[in-house]
C-alpha cells in the first residue's frame, strides 16, 4: 500500500464522490480481465447454445461501455470492502458508513444512468423498498499506512442466492464438496462466471474469505502457465478443470465452460473444523479498486471499446422461429421442442415475485384480477427506468426458479400459456408444464441492455405502487429466447449438460 506522504486528510466529499463514481463505473465496465477471459471461452466453446449465449453476454457488455447504461437489469447491492491505514485522517463530519450510503445513492439515482433500487427493508416484515439502495455493505480492516485502500463491488441476487456454505469434517475432501454443490446451485447464477471460495477461520469468516476472493482478477492462465506454488493453487487448477468437466456451460445449456477462474482465500482454522464457503459472481461481474491518500478523489480510467473482442450477436433467421404473441394458440406453445430458439413479437406482460405474491392472496380471496392473463406469455423481468429516449432500462430475465411455486396457480388460474425467465426450472416448476402442457422460454441472464433494444413500447398494467416489481405490458420485436422446458416436461438445463459431460468426457 502507498503512504499518504503529504500527511493531508481525506476529505468528506472526496470519499463521497469516489464512491458514487465508482458505483456509476462498475455499472457500465467490465473489469477488462473478465472481458478478456469471457473471450476466450467464446473461442474455445464447441456448444451452438452455450456460444450464442456467451456472444449476446459479450455484445451486451459492450453495448453497456458505448451507452453508459447497466450490464444486468439487477445493479445489485453495494458491497464496499475498506482497508484503512492505522495512521489515515478523515476530515468529515460524516461516518464512514454515512459517507458510503450517500455515495451510493448518488450513484443509484444519477439522473443520465438511474440505477434499479433492489434494497428492503424491514427484510422480514414489510420488505419497502428503500429507493436508493442504501444502506451498503461495508466491510472495514484496519491496515499500515495512511491512506484508504478501496473496493466497490455491486453483487446481484442471483448469484448471491446460489452461496453456499458447510461446516466440512477435517478429513472431507473439499473438491467432492464443490463438485457435489455446482451442479445443485443450477444456472441462476449465471455461468460462466468466477467462484469464489473461502476455506477455514469460523463459519463468517469463510464466507467473508469467499466474498473478498471475488475481488482478485481472472488470472488462472498466468497459474497454468507457471505452475502451482501450494496446496491453494493446487486446488484452484485442480477444481478449475473438473468443474468444467461436469458440462454445465453458459446459462446451464451444456458446454465447455462453467467457470472463467476458481479463485481461493484461506485461514487458519480449529483443529476440530473445516469451514468451506463457495459463493460465485455471475456474467454481470462488477467491481474496481482504488486508492485514496488526501489528494483528491479517485480517479477510473474507462477501457477502450477496442479492447472488447470483435463478437457481435445477432439473430440467426435462418435457424430461429418467429413467435406472434398476439395470436399464439396453447396448440402452438405445445408444438415448441427443447431447445429451439425463438424470436418473440408482439405484447407480452411481466412480473415476478411480489407481483406473483399479490395475484395469489387476490384469487385465495376471490378477488377479480386487474389484468387478464388468458392466452398471454409472462416475463419475468424487473427492469432498470428508462432515461433520455429510452422506452425501458436494460430488461434481463431474473431466476425463474423463484416462481415455481406459483407456476401451478398461474397456468391453472389465470389463463397463462408460457413464461420467459432465466436458468432452469425446478420440479414442481417442470411438472405444471408438463401438465398443462405450456412451455418455459429462457432469456440469456447478463444480456440485459441487448434484450431492451427488443422492446418497443412499455406501459405500467398493474401494481404500479410495486415499482419495478408492478406488472408491464411490453411490445417486443425479435426478442430472442430458447425452449428451455417443453410441454412434455423436457428440461434443456437437464439434457444439455448431461450431452457435454459425455462429450468432454472426463472423470
Amino acid at each position: 500500500m502507498s503512504t499518504n506522504c503529504t500527511g493531508r486528510p481525506i476529505r468528506q466529499q472526496d470519499f463521497i464522490d469516489s464512491i458514487a463514481d465508482a458505483f456509476q463505473f462498475i455499472s457500465y465496465y467490465h473489469p477488462l480481465d473478465f472481458v478478456r477471459a469471457m473471450g476466450q471461452a467464446w473461442e474455445r466453446e464447441e456448444s451452438p447454445a452455450a456460444k450464442d449465449a456467451i456472444a449476446q453476454i459479450l455484445t451486451n457488455s459492450r453495448m453497456c461501455a458505448e451507452g453508459r447504461r447497466p450490464i444486468c437489469q439487477d445493479t445489485g447491492i453495494a458491497v464496499v470492502f475498506l482497508k484503512v491505514g492505522m495512521n489515515a485522517r478523515w476530515e468529515s463530519q460524516m461516518s464512514v458508513q454515512e459517507m458510503v450510503d450517500e455515495g451510493v445513492r448518488r450513484a443509484y439515482n444519477h439522473p443520465d444512468n438511474k440505477l434499479r433500487a433492489s434494497v428492503l427493508l424491514d427484510p422480514a416484515g414489510a420488505r419497502k423498498n428503500s429507493r436508493d439502495n442504501t444502506p451498503a455493505i461495508v466491510h472495514y480492516e484496519i491496515v499500515p499506512g495512511d491512506g484508504v485502500e478501496v473496493i466497490c463491488a455491486a453483487k446481484g441476487g442471483g448469484s448471491e442466492n446460489k452461496t453456499k456454505m458447510a461446516m466440512l469434517n477435517p478429513s472431507d475432501s473439499i473438491v467432492d464438496w464443490v463438485l457435489n454443490t455446482v451442479p445443485a446451485m443450477g444456472a441462476g447464477w449465471c455461468p460462466p462466471g468466477i467462484l469464489g471460495i473461502g476455506i477455514g477461520g469460523t463459519p463468517e469468516k469463510a464466507l467473508l474469505l469467499a466474498k473478498e476472493a471475488l475481488m482478485d482478477p481472472v488470472d488462472i492462465h498466468e497459474l497454468k502457465a507457471r505452475g502451482p506454488g501450494n496446496r491453494v493453487e493446487e486446488l484452484r487448477l485442480e477444481l478449475m478443470e473438473k468443474i468444467n468437466a461436469l458440462g454445465i456451460g453458459a446459462q446451464g445449456l451444456g458446454g465447455l465452460t462453467t467457470v472463467l477462474d476458481v479463485k481461493i482465500r484461506d485461514y487458519p482454522t480449529h483443529a476440530a473444523s473445516l469451514p468451506v464457503a463457495m459463493i460465485p459472481n455471475c456474467a454481470a461481474t462488477r467491481h474496481v479498486h482504488f486508492h485514496l491518500d488526501g489528494s483528491g478523489p479517485a480517479v477510473l480510467t474507462p477501457p477502450r471499446l477496442e479492447d472488447w473482442p470483435a463478437i457481435t450477436w445477432q439473430a440467426n433467421l435462418e435457424t430461429a422461429t418467429r413467435v406472434n404473441l398476439d395470436t399464439l394458440t396453447r396448440e402452438q406453445v405445445a408444438s415448441w421442442k427443447p431447445g429451439q430458439n425463438l424470436l418473440l413479437n408482439g405484447k407480452m406482460l411481466t412480473g415476478r415475485d411480489a407481483a406473483h405474491k399479490r395475484i395469489q392472496d387476490m384469487l385465495a380471496k376471490g378477488e377479480k384480477l386487474p389484468i387478464d392473463f388468458s392466452n398471454r406469455v409472462i416475463y419475468y423481468v424487473g427492469p432498470v427506468d428508462p432515461v433520455r429516449d429510452e422506452i425501458v432500462g436494460p430488461a434481463g430475465p431474473t431466476t425463474a426458479t423463484r416462481m415455481d411455486k406459483f407456476t401451478e396457480m398461474m397456468l391453472a388460474q389465470t389463463g397463462l400459456i408460457s413464461m420467459v425467465g432465466k436458468a432452469e426450472r425446478g420440479p414442481a416448476g417442470i411438472e405444471a408444464i408438463r401438465k398443462h402442457r405450456s412451455a418455459y422460454l429462457m432469456a440469456v441472464g447478463g444480456a440485459a441492455y441487448l434484450v431492451s433494444k427488443a422492446i418497443k413500447s412499455a406501459r405500467v398494467a398493474a401494481f404500479a405502487d410495486l415499482g419495478m416489481e408492478a406488472i408491464y405490458e411490453f411490445t417486443v420485436e425479435d426478442m430472442p429466447v430458447t425452449v428451455a422446458v417443453d410441454a412434455l416436461g423436457t428440461s434443456v438445463h437437464t439434457t444439455g449438460p448431461q450431452e457435454w459431460r459425455v462429450k468432454i468426457g472426463k472423470p
